[in-house]
């Protein structure tokens, strides 16, 4: 057939043309490879016609053209190179090819060069320079385009530490303009991030030798764009890339597809594949760059080679390295299941990418975790889910390997699953990422900020399903929930704000708040002030992480205004008192031995893997820490500060005073903690309790070693966490003031409390701290030396004292 156009002329190539973009049976890559073959063979009968035996001029298909990757509509990127030898013919020589194309109302980007010119106009326009990387010769002198070629590609890799970012300012300047093509609801196929052009452009780096992208899923994900735009030029008849709303029917139907936003979910799942590999590979091509630049300077100061980066810990298993967050040597993803979370969540504290490799190797070695999850997973996931902005890149990161596929399977029925919503930005798995995102930025206004985090992650997971996805929701979140290894108490938390997290919002915006049964209906479906506050937190993120039409002062003071109704109804409510708690007769028996020793009393005890079956308790994290020591000043801060100094994260904690049996003197404070190890192993409780004694008695200086060692490790830039909050709890307590603390958790963070709160001479009667993924929530019963409540303008100076000494 090709050999028949090329000698039919015009009309021939146009009726074969014709036929081929008519033949159901070939699409694309196998029509595209004959289109440019077909076109080939017509421009070189051309050629032939134009400049028979020619010698010294050739003619050359450069950019997508030269890739054979012809699409219906596509343009014709030709290059008529010669040698400057005959200046006139080689001008006749271009009329009788570019006519002919545009007689046939083909698009035609066209240019005359010497190899010279060619050569001085790459240097000077990237673009071109792009274009001639892809150069394919097609008619004529074949020494003259090889020759070009193979100096086009030296050029290039020559000159790559000073092109490279040239050209990775225009894909960000391009992104910037045209959008996210994963998210968009009428993507530009070829100009979007994540497009046509961002494959391109990783080609260029790959020709460039200094760096290369995964190559995993890249060339399918860009066949299945270029299929897209195949259908797109097919049904539309004209040279378009934007995929527009009136026409994805069209586009579906013509690639087989079920519908418009099952063609929408193919077009993000090829454009995630692409924008992954260009982060990857831009990353690798800074850190190349950056490496050629620092090694002259180290040779001449060191006298020697470059030396191997630093490997600095993170966690258990996890390692910085060269900026990228990797595995450390002796890490086993086979034998660790929560290696994946715990990874991912030290990089994204750390505002730190996860390296490819060690994301491969974990996807590779992974392993579904137990049902219910062991609670390190569960904190883990709750650090990731806490992060701030890091955690969007760090998701995706794991995604594209399958991790969360493997540790949320009811993730793929939303993942790429689009929004057709104007109000949207997003797509559904997104929108969820994006709601923890702006969650974590609420963490210090809710009481619970675990269950907030899980709630903002699966509030819209029911939309994979048919019905309400509000109810279908509830049902999956309970399911999720559960597995997490959430007790069931805050399993019927997290299904609540899931099946209601558009009730505030729709009901301040279309309901009387003056009816008492429009607030009483809100009260009942919600229950409870925590769930309520829970909620009120839950709508705004949900609404911020929609998009800028989603919230407004307006809609926050309507939401407001009821939520402060609602929780009228609902004060009636008030918690247990937490020092009706009896002490066991573990905790009475170190009790006694320390007020006969007069010193404190350690009990260290490691904790037992969790059940196989849920169990009503809350499951206990790490180990489990008692210790009995005779009531004096101090107590907090330097149980607090000793344990930060062994590197120890206290995950829960508690402290009261013990009654003592009658006939035995003295007053005993209790404390009973749970800490884990940042990594390594744990101490032994003989040092603990040394360390302890000395911290007692003014002997050991904490703050100097906690000095001493944030000194030696500098604190990486990571994520920014929204600043501490201490509050007075209104009427929580008839015995003590009640000052809560909601901060960024952080080694040293509890010592640094019950410092200021001595500072500020007032008695701990009692402590109830503990560590939520990356937020620790305390409360503190404190009250004057006389053991009475502090009246309110003082508790409140405290609470102000002690949130100034956190921020400081």
């Amino acid at each position: 057939m090709h050999g028949q156009a090329e000698n039919s002329g015009p009309g021939g190539y146009a009726a074969a043309r014709l036929r081929l973009l008519n033949e159901k049976a070939r699409s694309g890559p196998p029509r595209r490879s004959a289109l440019a073959g077909l076109t080939d063979d017509w421009l070189a009968g051309l050629f032939a016609a134009g400049a028979p035996g020619a010698r010294g001029v050739s003619l050359v298909a450069v950019g997508g053209y030269g890739r054979a990757e012809l699409s219906p509509r596509s343009d014709l990127d030709l290059l008529l190179l010669h040698d400057g030898s005959a200046t006139g013919a080689v001008s006749a020589l271009a009329d009788r090819l570019w006519y002919p194309v545009w007689d046939l109302g083909l698009a035609l980007d066209h240019s005359v060069r010497t190899p010279a010119e060619a050569r001085r106009t790459a240097g000077e326009d990237l673009k071109v320079q792009l274009g001639l990387l892809d150069a394919r010769h097609i008619a004529g002198d074949l020494g003259l385009t090889t020759a070009l070629r193979t100096t086009v590609l030296a050029d290039w890799r020559n000159q790559a530490p000073k092109r490279l970012p040239a050209l990775r300012e225009l894909c960000e300047e391009r992104a910037a303009r045209q959008g996210e093509l994963q998210y968009l609801l009428e993507p530009d196929l070829k100009e979007a991030r994540g497009g046509l052009r961002d494959v391109t452009a990783l080609r260029a780096v790959a020709a460039s030798w200094l760096a290369d992208a995964p190559r995993e899923g890249l060339a399918e994900a860009r066949s299945g764009l270029l299929d897209v735009r195949d259908a797109l030029h097919l049904t539309t008849g004209r040279a378009t890339d934007r995929l527009a709303l009136q026409e994805q029917d069209q586009v579906a139907a013509e690639l087989g597809v079920l519908d418009a936003d099952a063609l929408l979910r193919q077009v993000y799942e090829a454009a995630r594949v692409i924008a992954y590999a260009g982060d990857v590979t831009w990353r690798e091509v800074g850190r190349v760059l950056r490496s050629r630049s620092v090694r002259p300077r180290l040779r001449a100061m060191l006298g020697g080679g470059k030396p191997a980066p630093e490997r600095s810990p993170l966690a258990e298993g996890v390692v910085e390295h060269d900026g990228e967050v990797v595995l450390a040597r002796a890490a086993r993803p086979d034998r660790d299941p929560v290696l994946p979370l715990r990874a991912a969540a030290a990089a994204a504290q750390a505002g730190l990418p996860l390296n490819l490799h060690a994301v491969r190797r974990m996807a590779a070695g992974a392993r579904a975790l137990p049902s219910p999850w062991p609670a390190e997973a569960r904190q883990q996931l709750l650090t990731l889910l806490g992060s701030g902005r890091p955690t969007v890149d760090v998701w995706e990161a794991l995604e594209a390997e399958g991790l969360i596929s493997l540790l949320l399977p009811d993730w793929d029925r939303v993942r790429c699953r689009p929004q057709r919503n104007a109000v949207h930005l997003w797509t559904v798995d997104r929108h969820l990422i994006e709601t923890a995102v702006r969650a974590s930025a609420f963490t210090r206004r809710v009481s619970r900020p675990d269950l907030l985090l899980i709630a903002a992650l699966l509030h819209d997971i029911g939309k994979g399903w048919p019905g309400d996805h509000s109810v279908a929701g509830e049902v999956i979140a309970r399911d999720v929930a559960a597995r997490i290894g959430f007790d069931p108490a805050d399993v019927t938390v997290v299904a609540t704000l899931v099946r209601h997290h558009l009730l505030l919002v729709e009901t301040a915006t279309r309901r009387d708040l003056d009816d008492p049964a429009t607030v009483r209906s809100v009260a009942e479906a919600v229950g409870s002030p925590g769930t309520l506050e829970l909620l009120h937190a839950l709508t705004e993120a949900d609404a911020l992480a929609t998009g800028p039409a989603a919230w407004s002062s307006w809609r926050a003071a309507l939401v407001a205004d009821l939520v402060k109704r609602v929780s009228a109804v609902l004060a009636g409510q008030t918690p247990p008192d937490p020092e009706e708690a009896l002490p066991t007769a573990q905790h009475e028996r170190l009790a006694l031995e320390a007020v006969a020793t007069g010193a404190p009393v350690l009990s260290l005890r490691a904790q037992t893997e969790p059940a196989a079956e849920p169990s009503d308790d809350p499951e206990p994290l790490g180990v489990e820490l008692l210790i009995a020591v005779p009531e004096q000043a101090g107590v907090l801060p330097a149980v607090a500060g000793v344990l930060a100094m062994h590197r120890l994260t206290v995950r829960t904690a508690e402290l009261r005073s013990l009654d003592l049996p009658d006939g035995v003197d003295g007053s005993v404070l209790l404390l009973d903690w749970r800490v884990a190890a940042e990594y390594g192993s744990l101490p032994q409780a003989a040092r603990l309790r040394a360390d302890l004694v000395r911290a007692l008695d003014g002997s050991l200086d904490i703050s100097a070693r906690l000095a001493e060692r944030d000194a030696a490790y500098p604190r990486r830039r990571g994520v920014v966490a929204p600043p501490p909050r201490v509050t007075v709890a209104p009427a929580a307590s008839r015995h003590a003031t009640v000052i809560e603390v909601r901060a960024q958790d952080a080694p040293g963070l509890l010592f640094r409390i019950g410092r200021a709160l001595e500072d500020a001479a007032v008695r701990v009667r009692s402590a109830h701290v503990s560590t939520l993924g990356a937020n620790a929530v305390d409360a503190f019963y404190v009250t004057q030396e006389q053991g009475v409540p502090l009246p309110g303008e003082e508790a409140v100076a405290v609470a102000r004292k002690l949130e100034e000494a956190l921020r400081a």
